[in-house]
Parts: C-alpha cells; sequence; structure tokens
C-alpha cells in the first residue's frame, strides 16, 4: 500500500523561537511536513508558490507585511487554506478575526514553552487543526454581510410562528466566526428572542471574537452570568471553558460538568437544555464545523418540538456537525448560510413591520 502523502505546511512568523516551537509541535505528527517557514509575509508569498504548501500557518504581527495582508494576498494569488498562529490578548485577537474576514479558516494559540501538560494541549491542538484545514478547499469567500439574504425557496413555516419567550441557539466550529458575523449581522436590534453562541475555539480568543462580532451587528453581546435573565436582541457566550444551559424558570446555568463530544462548552448541552427548557419555542442551527457535537442535541431540539437547522454542504468550510445532524434526521431544515437569517427574522416574526 502506498503511504498517504504528509500535509506540507508552511510557518510564518518572524521570531525565531516561535517557529522552533511551532515546528517542534507539527514534527512530532509523523503525518505532518514542515517544508520551510519565512520571517515575514512577503517572503512567505515567495514561498507558496515554490513550496505549495497545504496549509499556511501565519502570526498576526510581523514586519514588511504582516499576517493580514498576508492572507489577502494568499487568498487572491495562491488560495489555500490559512491558519492564524498567534497570542492570545484582547488587543491582538481583534486583528486575529480580521484575518479570518480577509479568508483565514482558524485560529489557534501559539505554542509557548511551559509544562507538558499545557504544551501538550496546545500542540495537539495545533495538530488537528492542520489535520481538518488540510481537507478544506478554499475557493470561494463568505457573501459580504451587506448583501441581503432572501428568504429561502422552499415551504417555510408561518411568519411569526417562533414564539415569544423562546430562544435561538447557535452552535459552530471550523469556520463558524465567519458564519456567525454574517447570521448576527442581519438580525434587527429588536429581534424578539434571545440568541445563545457556542463556537468552539482556541481558549483567550473568545473575548476578541465578542468584539468583532458586535462591530457588525445592530444586537448586544455579553457574557452569560449565572441565574442571569436571557434577553430579547441580545447575543449570549458562555464562559470560556463552561457549558451554558438553562434552569427551569429559564434562566442560565453555567456548568463545570465533564466535556462533552470532547468540548466544554458544548453545543449538544446547550441545545439539550433548550429542548428541555423551552421546548418547541426554541430554535436551533448548527453550522460549519468538524465532529459530531451538536447532532444529539438538536435530535433533542427536534422531538421537543423546536425549529431546527443544518447549514448546507455548500456553504459549510467543513460540513461535520451538519452532515451528523442530517443523518440523524434532527434537522427540519437544511439551508445555506446566507439564507438562515432571513429564515429566523421570518420564524419570529422580525421583519419591519411585525416587531412587537
Amino acid at each position: 500500500m502506498i503511504p498517504a502523502p504528509r500535509i506540507k505546511v508552511l510557518i510564518v512568523d518572524d521570531s525565531p523561537i516561535a517557529v522552533a516551537l511551532v515546528k517542534r509541535a507539527l514534527c512530532s505528527a509523523p503525518d505532518i511536513e514542515v517544508v520551510g517557514s519565512a520571517g515575514n509575509g512577503r517572503e512567505a508569498l515567495e514561498l507558496v508558490p515554490a513550496l505549495n504548501p497545504d496549509v499556511v500557518c501565519t502570526d498576526l504581527h510581523m514586519p514588511v507585511l504582516d499576517g493580514l495582508e498576508l492572507t489577502r494576498q494568499i487568498m487572491a494569488r495562491f488560495p489555500r487554506p490559512v491558519l492564524v498562529v498567534s497570542v492570545s490578548t484582547r488587543e491582538g485577537s481583534l486583528g486575529v478575526f480580521n484575518m479570518l474576514e480577509a479568508g483565514a479558516l482558524d485560529v489557534v494559540t501559539k505554542p509557548r514553552m511551559g509544562s507538558e501538560p499545557e504544551y501538550g494541549a496546545i500542540r495537539d491542538e495545533l495538530i488537528g487543526k492542520i489535520r481538518i484545514l488540510s481537507g478544506v478547499h478554499v475557493f470561494r469567500k463568505i457573501p459580504k454581510r451587506e448583501d441581503a439574504g432572501a428568504p429561502p425557496n422552499l415551504p417555510l413555516p408561518a411568519a411569526g410562528q417562533g414564539r415569544r419567550g423562546g430562544v435561538v441557539v447557535l452552535g459552530a466550529s471550523t469556520g463558524g466566526p465567519q458564519a456567525l458575523q454574517l447570521i448576527l449581522s442581519r438580525l434587527p436590534a429588536r429581534f424578539p428572542v434571545p440568541v445563545v453562541c457556542v463556537q468552539h475555539i482556541s481558549a483567550g480568543f473568545q473575548e476578541g471574537l465578542m468584539q468583532w462580532l458586535s462591530a457588525s451587528s445592530a444586537l448586544r453581546f455579553e457574557t452569560a452570568a449565572e441565574r442571569g435573565v436571557p434577553a430579547p436582541g441580545t447575543v449570549c457566550f458562555p464562559p470560556e471553558g463552561r457549558h451554558l444551559e438553562f434552569h427551569a424558570d429559564g434562566s442560565y446555568l453555567i456548568s463545570c460538568a465533564p466535556p462533552l463530544n470532547g468540548h466544554r462548552p458544548s453545543i449538544s448541552a446547550t441545545m439539550s437544555s433548550a429542548a428541555r427548557c423551552h421546548g418547541s419555542t426554541a430554535a436551533g442551527v448548527l453550522l460549519t464545523g468538524m465532529g459530531d457535537d451538536g447532532a444529539q442535541g438538536m435530535l433533542e431540539l427536534y422531538r421537543a418540538g423546536g425549529m431546527t437547522i443544518a447549514q448546507d454542504q455548500g456553504s459549510s468550510i467543513v460540513f461535520g456537525m451538519p452532515r451528523k445532524a442530517i443523518e440523524l434526521r434532527a434537522a427540519r431544515l437544511v439551508l445555506p448560510l446566507e439564507s438562515i437569517a432571513a429564515l429566523l427574522v421570518h420564524y419570529f416574526g422580525a421583519e419591519k413591520g411585525r416587531m412587537p
């Protein structure tokens, strides 16, 4: 049997120590080959056509040509997966999400010297993301948020069928920040129910994600607090490393329970809790991402009478979680990304002139 070709990776960082740490992490994986490194974006642009890497790992802050402009030029000239490898700081993370908007697919914490458990966790996450992204065919950009998303041309639930007192749960992994940005930018400020987002993302980047999303959305953003009351027109994220569920009275329950489906926070944990607490008044949306987190929770929400939507394959960067939900027959609707916000607005009666 001919062995599968190794995944070729180009590392771009102006710090020799950072390059060495990333290379050390990747070289521990037998299916990954580091084919080169560059100290800035200009050097990287010279190496990409020569080395033809499957994935480019780049930092944001570099001299001569930074990671943001490098990402833009790679997308324009040599489209391929770009993974942002960066230090998770509040100031820097906003720039990281600008890179995602420019075409990068995911972000991961930069490996650093420390205890073996800490280094090992970052190494394993980095390797896992490289393996996922190496299978992504980069050929398009997600539609710009100013492009109006028309309601899908298929049988729709009655306008306003979604009931007040409900909740929308959005779950995403790889490619999720871009998908969330498009959906949340199209929901009106007076959207009549709260929106809960569970996004698989490396530790330290969620606050920056929320700031980035809020810049293009009319909704209010907050991190859930124990016994906090979900409010219409609000987007809520769980605290990092915690499950977000609901008490029987509908208030938020912050849980330190073990990871579910390998994740904490888990999309399934939130959707299952929404099914128990909100039942038919809830809507669940499962977006792009690897694995199966969210699928079982969506099935419980479907059985409880809630509206369940899976992103379709054509608009998903990674068609893992939505595919699993579809296989379980947990999705009432399978929609392209650009139609999901319009469906939610229609379902909850939030069109102009129909606001409560």
